[in-house]
């Protein structure tokens, strides 16, 4: 497990209000209430040989961040069941003028989290930025 990407990622989903971690398929997922997806973490997903997180967007972001940064950004596989539709991946192991940059991490994170918590937990997240 690629641990410094893993912690990273922990430590900017459980800042939000209601979020925990658990495995799921394999991985290790944050949720909200522990029921919607925020994101999952990727190492090596089907061999790929990447580190990687695939989080929920709102309509047109994944298409707007994959055309623009295909290097950083992809579109996650989706499942016979369409999970994953339309989801965000980021790639986490890239280097040099792609390095990872986690302050857009927790933008991207953030921006899931307002598209899948109910509305009082974003109020509650609104009212701890203020």
């Amino acid at each position: 497990m690629s641990r410094p990407q893993l912690d990273r990622v922990r430590q900017i989903a459980l800042a939000f209000p209601a979020v925990n971690e658990r495995v799921s398929h394999g991985e290790p997922c944050f949720f909200v209430r522990d029921r919607r997806p925020l994101c999952y973490f990727h190492d090596d997903h089907n061999g790929d040989g990447r580190i990687s997180l695939w989080c929920p967007a709102p309509p047109g972001v994944q298409e707007e961040m994959v055309t623009a940064e295909p290097i950083r950004f992809f579109v996650p596989p989706t499942s016979a069941s369409g999970v994953f539709a339309g989801w965000l991946g980021v790639y986490l192991d890239t280097s040099g003028s792609n390095k990872v940059d986690w302050s857009e991490i927790a933008d991207v994170l953030e921006e899931a989290y307002r598209h899948v918590a109910p509305k009082a937990l974003v109020s509650e997240l609104d009212n701890r930025t203020r």
